[in-house]
């Protein structure tokens, strides 16, 4: 292929980099140069990931201490002593453990353009997502050093995984196709057009090097779009004639697009309108659910997925090996990282421990401190840790995300394993889906609980009763608690399911301003708020 250039990488089998599409209008003599500059890009990214394998204790001091050292001279710095240079026991001894709520203060005099609050200097973008308590939207600060060091810096990481474990695509000869949500003007400063708020995905796209739009598709004038329906319909259109290699996305919305690609091709594969598509970059949801859908819609052994962790307070974790579900932790991101026992999550004054004393196996909440000014932030997000050397984790849902209403404590990661597995017993696949406890009498008057399960199909005929045996003695098998309270259905009946009409959970996504981007469906809930919301939406 013309302007195509071989790079070598030491350990690794010869290959090709397209550099066709960015690069073809540049004179030949300049190939050795790009070649070099590619080799070096791709080599320094490699050799950092090793570094976090080798010597992540040593890389999560120089983060801490950077972190610290920046931020001495801000509001938040002088209030817990910066300048001091604590230790890491000082700092967590000093500093308390914050959710959005209780740091909303400061942010909302960042939000307002106040300088050096939490981070030196005036803040211009934010992510927004949803998730408080008090139902407002949560306003998360993105500094210039958060996009370049952690989400800039790990999205290189993942593109250098993807150069090394799958040359074959070529991923640099086409496109990459990104979907998601969009931005606008900051609420707090509307008159000031250099200040906007959004989805991460879109906060990210917006804010990379013109050099990228080279790589990417579909153009920011479609990708931003803010109404949902019009964005997938344009985007598929653009798209058809694109050179695809690599998909990224959640996995929900891309599917949306996707089929809908499909019927504008008039086809039953996408293999069929992007041949040389290789590769999808997937996170904000378990793929597990999706995984057999995806398998439909791209038929054939040459499509390879890889996970990363990406969230709107920073690019947390990522895939590092091809053949394994556990997600590398990143350890020199600009994120300093502590860990909360399942039993502080409720304390008063809950104690987080560091890295060196996490266990295998053990579910805990994120506490994280950024480049982004968030200080002892508690995410809301659980992981277990699968390997302490390197440190590799899986996610294991939300705090506020689970079903313990009768002692069970199911969370997330045991519903998505179980699905998965109902689907595969029963050769079904699921679009969306969520759970909440409901309360029986029993003849004897005792209090007797159970689930109800809300699930969006995507076949119109499916084996019920099936799907929810194999749902239920899945989940026995993962949890002991679960088991145990369902044991002779003493404490828990078996799981009713109740299948959900065609796009009940985009309408419910739609009415609540949330159609796009990450948002997603809250997938456990131990109270059934959300799930009364749904139902009464359907029944009216």
């Amino acid at each position: 292929m013309a302007g195509c250039i071989s790079v070598t990488f030491p350990g690794c089998r010869r290959y090709s980099v397209s550099v066709c599409s960015p690069f073809v209008f540049l004179p030949p003599i300049l190939a050795p140069v790009i070649s070099t500059v590619l080799t070096w890009a791709v080599q320094r990214r490699l050799a950092s990931i090793e570094h976090i394998r080798q010597h992540p204790h040593e890389a999560q001091a120089q983060v801490f201490q950077s972190l610290v050292h920046t931020a001495r001279n801000t509001a938040w710095g002088r209030q817990y002593g910066y300048a001091d240079a604590p230790s890491a026991r000082e700092f967590a001894q000093r500093v308390p453990i914050s959710s959005y709520e209780q740091l909303y203060p400061q942010i909302e005099r960042v939000l307002r353009g106040e300088t050096d609050v939490l981070w030196p200097g005036r803040v211009e973008w934010f992510a927004k997502s949803s998730g408080t308590t008090n139902a407002r939207s949560k306003y998360i600060p993105v500094t210039r050093e958060s996009l370049h060091d952690c989400h800039y810096r790990a999205g290189r990481d993942t593109t250098a995984l993807a150069t090394l474990y799958y040359p074959e695509i070529d991923v640099l000869g086409g496109k990459t196709l990104s979907l998601g949500g969009t931005h606008g003007p900051n609420p707090f400063r509307p008159d000031e057009a250099t200040s906007r708020v959004g989805d991460v995905s879109a906060v990210i796209m917006q804010n990379l090097p013109a050099w990228a739009e080279y790589v990417r598709t579909p153009p920011l004038e479609l990708a931003l779009l803010d109404e949902w329906e019009e964005k997938i319909e344009r985007i598929a259109r653009h798209v058809l004639e694109a050179d695809v290699r690599v998909l990224a996305g959640v996995p929900t919305w891309m599917i949306v697009l996707l089929r809908r690609v499909l019927e504008l091709a008039g086809t039953t594969s996408i293999l069929d309108v992007w041949p040389q598509l290789g590769l999808f970059l997937h996170g904000a949801v378990a793929f597990g659910p999706y995984r057999e859908l995806f398998r439909q819609l791209i038929p054939g052994p040459q499509m390879h997925y890889l996970e990363v962790y990406n969230a709107s307070e920073g690019y947390i974790a990522l895939q590092d090996e091809p053949d394994s579900k556990d997600l590398l932790l990143l350890l020199n991101h600009g994120i300093y990282y502590e860990f909360l026992p399942a039993d502080q999550w409720d304390a008063a004054e809950p104690r987080a421990i560091p890295l060196e004393q996490v266990e295998l196996g053990r579910t805990y909440a994120l506490i994280i401190s950024t480049n982004a000014g968030l200080w002892r932030y508690a995410i809301g997000d659980t992981v277990r840790f699968t390997s302490l050397a390197p440190y590799r984790i899986r996610v294991a849902g939300r705090t506020k995300h689970f079903l313990n209403a009768f002692g069970e404590e199911v969370v997330v990661e045991n519903a998505d394993a179980a699905i998965a597995a109902a689907c595969r017993a029963t050769n079904t696949t699921v679009r969306d889906y969520t759970a909440a406890p409901i309360y029986f009498a029993s003849h004897d008057g005792a209090s007797r609980g159970g689930h109800q399960w809300l699930i969006e199909f995507n076949q119109t005929t499916v084996d019920l009763p099936h799907f929810t045996e194999v749902l239920d003695q899945t989940l026995r098998q993962l949890n002991s608690d679960y088991d145990a309270k369902r044991h002779r259905d003493l404490a828990l009946t078996p799981p009713v399911v109740t299948v959900a009409p065609a796009g009940t959970f985009e309408q419910w996504l739609a009415r609540r301003g949330k159609l796009g981007g990450q948002h997603k469906v809250p997938r456990l809930s131990n109270s059934r708020e959300l799930l009364d919301e749904i139902l009464d939406q359907l029944n009216n």
